[in-house]
C-alpha cells in the first residue's frame, strides 16, 4: 500500500513537473512573440514564412522559419540547428544579407524569441535535441596547404559557382536558385567579412561540412566520406579560401592619398605598375533615397589608388563585378532578379518572343565632384548634384567608354564633351579595372585639382546584368581625393580635419537611412 502512495506522488509530481515546464515554454513563447512582432516581422512575415512587408526588396529572401532550413548552423547537413546557432545569428546578424546583428536584445529576450521562433515549423520539438559535428582539429596552414588547398578547390568543381579566383563568376553563377527557386549570388570568397556564417578558416571549414541549407552550397561530407578528399584537405581548402582576400573589412579612411611620382605615371591599370600604390576601399550600398530604389545591388565597394606628377592625375578603380555586361550569358539571370524584386516603380525589362531580354543594360561606373573647391563644410548633394549646385562628373559605361558630364541629380547629366579626361577599362575574372587619367589643370569647365587641397569625391556604379540602370545602383557618401605635394612642400592642408568630421556624419546619416530600408 506504501509502495503505491508513494508511486502516486511521484506521479503527481512529474505531472505538476511537466505542466509547470509547459506553461514556463508558453510563458517564454509569448514573451518572445513581443519581441518578434517588434523587430521581426516586417521581414519574416505574420506567419513566420519571410514574406513580410519588405522581403519582396530582398535577395535572398528573408528566412522562412516554417521550412526549418537554417543555413548557419554547426549540425550536419539537414538537421535543425542548436539553439546556440540560432542565438549567433540572432546576435551576430548574418553577413552577406539584409540580416542585421541584434546587440540590442537582452539574453532573455533572446532566449524567448528562439522558443517563439520554434513554435512556426513542426520540426522542433520532435526528437532528441540537434547536436553540433565533430569538426576536428586543424592541422595548420602555410604554403603546401595553400597548395593543396588550391587544388581541392578545383577538385570540389568550387570554381563552377566561385570561379577561379573566388569572385563568384564561375559558370553556374548565372544559374543559382535558392529552395524557393529565386535567384541567388554565389559568394564572393575574396570579401570574407561578407561570408555567411564568418570569414575566418574555422568558419569557413563550418561551413563546407555543414552546407549552407536552402542554398545550392551543398555539405563536403560525402566527398569526405566517399573518399574524394580526406578531412585534412577540407581544412586546406579553407586556409586557402581564406587567404583570397582580408579576413576583415578594410578599415574605412575619408582620403585617398594620391602620391607624387616622380619617376612618371603608369600608361595603364596593370598590375605591375601599381603593385606599391596604396589602395583606399570604399563600402557602396543600395541607392535607397530616391524612387525607383536598389535594395539588393551587386557592387559592394570599390578599391581606390592614385598618383600624379604635378601636371596629370591617374586613379585606378577597381571592383568585383561577377558579369561583363552586357553579356547574354546571364539574360536568364537577369531576367529572374527581375522577376523576383519589387522594382519599386521601375519597369522591369521586357522579353522578346524567344524570351530574352530586348535590352541587356551595360555595367558603369561614376566618379563625382564639386566644380570648385568647396568654402569650409559645403558640397553638392551627394547623389550627383542639383540643379542650384550642380558636380563634375567622370562617366563610365562597358559600352560607350569614358566620358566627362555635368550633373544636376539623378538621371540629369549634360555631356561635357570637351573635358580631357581619359582612360581604358578591362574585366578579368569577376573583377573591373578602371584607369583615368587628365591634367591636374583644365581649360575647360571641368574642376581644378591643386597640391595638398583635399577635394571631395564620391562613387555611384551599375551592374548590367542585374537590370541596374538609373537611378538603381549602388552609391557612397562623399570622400576625398588629396593630391600630396613634394616631399620639401610646406604646404598647410587647413580645412581637413573640419571636412572629415562633417564627411563623417553625413556617412553616419546614410547607414541609419540605409538601416531603415532594410528594416
Amino acid at each position: 500500500m506504501r509502495t503505491l502512495r508513494l508511486t502516486g506522488v511521484f506521479l503527481l509530481a512529474c505531472s505538476a513537473g511537466g505542466a509547470a515546464a509547459l506553461a514556463g515554454q508558453e510563458d517564454a513563447a509569448a514573451a518572445g512573440k513581443v519581441v518578434y512582432d517588434r523587430w521581426c516581422v516586417e521581414c519574416h512575415g505574420a506567419t513566420g514564412q519571410g514574406d513580410g512587408s519588405a522581403a519582396e526588396s530582398m535577395l535572398p529572401r528573408p528566412r522562412d522559419f516554417t521550412q526549418a532550413l537554417y543555413q548557419v548552423r554547426t549540425t550536419g547537413s539537414g538537421q535543425l540547428p542548436t539553439d546556440a546557432d540560432m542565438r549567433a545569428a540572432i546576435e551576430n546578424g548574418l553577413p552577406g544579407t539584409t540580416m542585421p546583428g541584434w546587440p540590442n536584445l537582452a539574453d532573455g529576450e533572446i532566449d524567448d524569441l528562439i522558443v517563439y521562433l520554434k513554435t512556426f515549423s513542426r520540426f522542433f520539438g520532435q526528437g532528441p535535441a540537434p547536436e553540433p559535428l565533430d569538426f576536428g582539429s586543424d592541422p595548420g596552414g602555410g604554403p603546401a596547404a595553400l597548395e593543396a588547398g588550391t587544388a581541392a578547390y578545383l577538385t570540389m568543381l568550387c570554381e563552377e559557382c566561385h570561379g577561379l579566383s573566388g569572385r563568384g563568376d564561375g559558370t553556374s553563377a548565372p544559374t543559382l536558385e535558392d529552395w524557393r527557386g529565386l535567384p541567388i549570388r554565389a559568394a564572393d570568397l575574396t570579401e570574407a567579412w561578407y561570408l555567411n556564417g564568418g570569414g575566418s578558416v574555422e568558419d569557413i571549414h563550418t561551413r563546407m561540412l555543414t552546407g549552407l541549407d536552402g542554398t545550392p552550397m551543398p555539405s563536403a561530407i560525402d566527398a569526405m566520406n566517399s573518399g574524394v578528399v580526406s578531412p585534412d584537405e577540407i581544412w586546406q581548402l579553407a586556409h586557402y579560401i581564406a587567404s583570397m582576400g582580408p579576413g576583415e573589412m578594410p578599415p574605412l579612411r575619408d582620403v585617398i592619398r594620391v602620391g607624387r611620382a616622380e619617376g612618371g605615371l603608369p600608361a595603364d591599370g596593370s598590375e605591375e605598375a601599381w603593385e606599391d600604390v596604396e589602395a583606399f576601399y570604399f563600402p557602396l550600398s543600395g541607392q535607397i533615397i530616391q524612387v525607383p530604389r536598389n535594395f539588393a545591388p551587386t557592387v559592394d565597394g570599390l578599391w581606390v589608388q592614385g598618383l600624379h606628377d604635378g601636371n596629370d592625375l591617374a586613379l585606378r578603380v577597381r571592383w568585383n563585378d561577377p558579369s561583363e555586361s552586357p553579356d547574354p550569358t546571364w539574360d536568364e539571370w537577369q531576367n529572374k532578379i527581375t522577376a523576383a524584386l519589387d522594382l519599386d516603380g521601375a519597369e522591369p525589362i521586357a522579353l522578346d518572343s524567344a524570351g530574352a531580354p530586348t535590352m541587356r543594360p551595360p555595367d558603369a561606373l561614376l566618379l563625382q565632384f564639386p566644380f570648385e573647391p568647396p568654402e569650409g563644410t559645403d558640397r553638392p548633394y551627394f547623389l550627383m548634384g542639383d540643379t542650384r549646385n550642380p558636380v563634375y562628373l567622370w562617366t563610365w559605361d562597358s559600352e560607350t567608354g569614358l566620358g566627362a558630364g555635368r550633373g544636376r541629380g539623378l538621371e540629369s547629366v549634360e555631356p561635357l564633351e570637351e573635358d580631357p579626361v581619359s582612360g581604358v577599362a578591362t574585366w578579368e575574372e569577376g573583377r573591373w579595372t578602371l584607369y583615368l587619367r587628365r591634367p591636374v589643370e583644365v581649360e575647360s569647365e571641368g574642376l581644378d585639382f591643386a597640391e595638398g587641397v583635399p577635394m571631395p569625391i564620391a562613387f555611384q556604379a551599375w551592374d548590367g546584368s542585374s537590370a541596374e540602370v538609373g537611378k538603381r545602383s549602388s552609391v557612397s557618401t562623399w570622400y576625398y581625393v588629396l593630391l600630396e605635394p613634394p616631399a620639401s612642400s610646406t604646404v598647410v592642408v587647413t580645412p581637413l580635419l573640419v571636412m572629415l568630421l562633417t564627411g563623417a556624419f553625413g556617412l553616419v546619416l546614410v547607414r541609419r537611412a540605409q538601416d531603415r530600408g532594410r528594416k
